[in-house]
């Protein structure tokens, strides 16, 4: 039947009045009112704290924050045990680093990245001991697999760490066809699905990645909170990140011991409304089919695209993208551009967009993004590419 937009678009009340040209999704999500709603009623009737307590409150809390783990573990394929809440995906690539990393990567033990990568995706891992090596692209923005193949022949590559989807060029990783070779190599695969995880529908154990990371609020659901699931072996294995409450098993003076998992890797009081808030961000998205979700969103893309080729000189930085367009004009900074437009009410990202590395590669310091949600028009595109040109009028007199 497809997706009916308009209806869509009643749901989010950020865009009820339709003043607002939000584009920039890619950096977080509008929230569905049944997401803010499902928050708002955790917090009037069942706030306390959860696992500990014995009171009704305490009861109701700790159902509702184990049914979210539940669900974000059926969202993906995984058994709920494999999924560890954080605090984002920031945090969860953070935890891979500092817990499996520091436990099990030596001073001659490689980690491979890609050019595509997210700060958060960078930094953890040079943050560690051992030596990172990089995986180049093509002119198409794509992952170097002959590349991948040299480094991965040199036999000590304990991990590639790659994302799902670029943030900046839209191009989509060959996620399998990478863990296969990898782990042919002897390698594991940590997967940053951030970008990857609201354009296609993921079945962790049909992939066979060893370790995968998401964020809700690019989900529809809150900030604050992330998903990392591991393989149950790995999460077994690995040593507790954070020390406190509720990740022990039994502490005394001498030491302590760890809870089993996920627990071991949730100390301290957990984003408990924010679990609750995401649970109802997944029950949202999945009553649609991801093939309509899809091609809604590649018909605004190709629509993008050929709107953006009107303007003279507009350079794309990839021609087959998903989920987002990067963009530059000569002789328009692309802060500039954005913060005229954002005058209007008309919502894109400019920056490196914590890929640094990639912005070098590709001979800029900064591009444009324009990215893209469910709720999203072509009218939406057209208002956009009306004050695009207004704001290039101005800025080149």
């Amino acid at each position: 039947m497809g997706l009916d937009i308009t209806k869509i678009r009643q749901e989010f009340p950020i865009l009820d009045n339709n003043t607002l040209v939000y584009l920039d999704s890619a950096a977080t999500a509008q929230k569905p009112k049944i997401v803010l709603d499902a928050m708002n009623s955790y917090y009037c009737t069942s706030n306390a704290n959860v696992h500990r307590g014995m009171h009704s409150l305490a009861e109701k809390a700790t159902i509702a924050y184990e049914e979210a783990r539940k669900a974000a573990a059926a969202f993906i394929g995984a058994a709920p045990q494999e999924i560890v809440f954080t605090r984002g995906c920031t945090e969860s690539i953070n935890l891979i680093a500092k817990s499996w990393g520091s436990a099990n990567l030596r001073n001659n033990d490689v980690v491979a990245l890609s050019l595509l990568e997210h700060h958060s995706n960078i930094v953890p891992w040079q943050q560690l001991s051992s030596e990172v090596k990089w995986i180049g692209i093509d002119d198409a923005g794509h992952v170097n697999m002959e590349g991948l193949d040299a480094i991965l022949k040199e036999g000590n590559v304990k991990l590639i760490s790659i994302t799902g989807l670029s943030n900046v060029l839209g191009t989509m990783t060959p996620l399998q066809e990478i863990i296969q070779k990898a782990h042919n190599a002897g390698a594991l695969v940590s997967v940053d699905a951030a970008q990857l995880i609201v354009h296609k529908k993921i079945d962790v154990k049909e992939l066979d990645c060893d370790f995968f990371s998401f964020s809700g609020h690019k989900l529809y659901g809150p900030t604050g909170i992330g998903v990392l699931y591991a393989k149950q072996e790995l999460l077994e294995a690995m040593p507790p990140f954070l020390g406190g409450g509720s990740m022990i098993g039994e502490v005394t003076t001498e030491g302590f011991t760890c809870a089993d998992i996920p627990q071991k890797f949730e100390a301290g009081t957990p984003p408990i409304t924010e679990a609750v808030g995401l649970c109802a961000a997944i029950d949202w998205l999945s009553q649609f089919d991801w093939t309509d979700i899809a091609k809604h969103e590649q018909a605004l893309m190709t629509y993008a695209i050929e709107q953006l080729k009107s303007i003279e000189g507009l350079h794309l930085l990839s021609q087959l993208p998903i989920g987002c367009l990067s963009f530059t004009i000569p002789g328009i900074h692309p802060h500039d551009l954005t913060d005229m437009i954002g005058q209007k009410n008309i919502c894109l990202r400019a920056g490196h967009h914590c890929t640094m590395p990639l912005h070098k590669h590709l001979g800029i310091s900064a591009s444009t993004r324009m990215s893209f949600a469910i709720y999203n028009t072509k009218d939406d595109i057209d208002r956009c590419i009306v004050a695009m040109n207004d704001a290039i009028n101005t800025l080149t007199l």
